[in-house]
């Protein structure tokens, strides 16, 4: 409300990127830090996004950007409530693509792989709250991960800058006719 109230009631876009990532094997993680995933992944987006699309609407214009991950197409051990979660988006992504066909609306994905961010410290203070490691069976893996998350940088090559990210986000927004999909 408060958005709309200082953009005169017309927004023309929308970047739904707030998310985090709940590491751990899907047998070991509790139902409430699966919905906690999904929450904060995919529901908080479906409402800000329900919110805001009348605007768009009205205006017979807009842009709606989801920022995804290369995790939502493809999975990965102990990353499964992440997978999930992206997986869900894509899916529902696609739908909302669908169903704003007849509209002036555009909608777009993009799916970054590793992104320089808090994403690993986050990731560890989730795994350290929902995941009881010394009970698991995937303990051994576990210490690994704990010691590759403590570490402040990744070792990951293809770790990039979020700044990456903002050419796709902008041709997304600006382009006359936005792709469905970036690959970053």
């Amino acid at each position: 409300a408060q958005t709309l109230e200082l953009c005169h009631g017309r927004l023309y876009g929308l970047f739904n990127n707030g998310a985090y990532g709940q590491p751990g094997a899907l047998e070991d993680l509790p139902t409430d830090a699966l919905r906690a995933q999904f929450e904060s992944n995919f529901f908080g987006w479906h409402e800000l996004t329900r919110l805001l699309l009348p605007s768009m609407l009205a205006a017979n214009e807009g842009r709606i950007i989801q920022n995804s991950s290369v995790l939502g197409l493809v999975a990965m051990k102990y990353r499964g409530a992440y997978n999930a979660s992206k997986f869900a988006l894509e899916g529902y992504t696609d739908t909302l693509r669908l169903e704003l066909r007849d509209t002036a609306i555009q909608i777009s994905l993009i799916e970054p792989g590793p992104i320089r961010s808090q994403f690993r410290s986050n990731a560890l203070i989730k795994l350290q709250q929902h995941i009881d490691v010394a009970t698991s069976r995937h303990h051994e893996v576990y210490q690994q991960t704990l010691h590759r998350l403590q570490n402040p940088k990744p070792k990951n090559p293809f770790t990039l800058e979020p700044e990456s990210c903002l050419k796709p986000v902008l041709h997304a927004l600006r382009s006359k006719r936005a792709k469905t999909r970036y690959g970053v």
